[in-house]
């Protein structure tokens, strides 16, 4: 594998299959190879912009990607491409600063959201997080980047997150609606564009209350009862 591609572009800010097909020996948490097919189709459909290949809008979300997909599916944080996986810490709206291990350990959802009345990241693993959110969000929740503030060293941007509530989140009932999420970070990067640092700014709370509008779910065979979510995550695939 070589660090770069005939673009010229390190891998890690190129297309995130790409990085996947150069992932030959990467320890993947789920013993095969991520499938991104879905994210891509509702990405071509539903996202708000279209960044040309090679812009600094491109370059910023595909290293994003290839962050969450690290993140999200290679067990070891050493084989990570985008961070300096010694000197790597990311924080949310201020709060605790993590490291590499922190995120390959208890997941982007747990760190990125903590305790909360309607979320405990206390009480979640890795597994059963993701397990949750992709009930939720059955078609997937993709991510883009609409504005990009700052190029490097100090990339400051503005995304987007949306799903379409269409399962149900712990006992709370679905909406059906489109739940979008518009944050802001800062990628503090090195001269090759790998991830030193990572900040987040986004409404939690926000967030949350979409997911529990919908009110309790109610048995149909006794109304006075809360129906326990039971709708087991099958056939994982991260968006």
């Amino acid at each position: 594998m070589t660090s770069t591609q005939s673009n010229n572009l390190p891998l890690w800010v190129q297309d995130r299959d790409t990085v996947i097909a150069y992932s030959n020996h990467a320890e993947w948490r789920y013993q095969t190879l991520p499938d991104y097919s879905r994210s891509k189709e509702n990405l071509a459909k539903e996202s708000t912009c279209n960044h040309l290949e090679g812009t600094l809008e491109a370059i910023v979300q595909n290293l994003v990607r290839t962050f969450e997909m690290e993140v999200s599916f290679k067990t070891n944080p050493q084989q990570w491409l985008s961070v300096v996986n010694d000197q790597f810490r990311v924080s949310t709206n201020g709060g605790k600063e993590y490291t590499a291990a922190d995120l390959s350990a208890q997941g982007t959802y747990n760190l990125f959201m903590a305790d909360s009345e309607h979320y405990k990241a206390s009480e979640e693993s890795f597994e059963s997080s993701a397990k949750l959110f992709h009930s939720t969000f059955p078609q997937g929740f993709p991510w883009e980047v609409l504005e990009v503030y700052s190029g490097p060293p100090n990339v400051t941007f503005k995304w987007r997150h949306w799903g379409h509530f269409q399962g149900a989140y712990k006992d709370f009932a679905p909406t059906g609606e489109t739940v979008e999420i518009i944050g802001m970070s800062v990628a503090h990067v090195t001269d090759d564009l790998k991830v030193l640092s990572l900040e987040h700014y986004f409404d939690n709370n926000l967030f949350l209350e979409k997911l529990t509008a919908g009110g309790k779910q109610v048995n149909s065979e006794n109304k006075g009862g809360a129906c326990p979510f039971s709708s087991w995550f099958k056939g994982f695939k991260k968006s």
